[in-house]
């Protein structure tokens, strides 16, 4: 049933390169061994934490810009 493709596909194409150096640098940070290109030795609890802490600092990004004098556009 697998093609052995992704549907993760993004949004934004220019930024890909962009979101796998992050990917990367939060590996990193979290001491979670990410290599370039199968990484299928990981457990699902370390891809997931990776992604999870993708998101959580994206989320911080965002709130702190959106709270820094662009109040009142919403």
């Amino acid at each position: 049933m697998s093609n052995n493709s992704s549907s993760n596909k993004a949004v934004v194409p220019e930024a890909k390169s962009a979101l796998d150096r992050f990917k990367f640098e939060v590996a990193n940070e979290l001491g979670v061994p990410l290599t370039d290109g199968y990484n299928g030795n990981l457990t699902s609890k370390q891809n997931g934490s990776v992604g999870g802490y993708m998101v959580k600092k994206m989320i911080e990004a965002q709130e702190r810009q959106m709270s820094s004098g662009s109040q009142g556009q919403y």
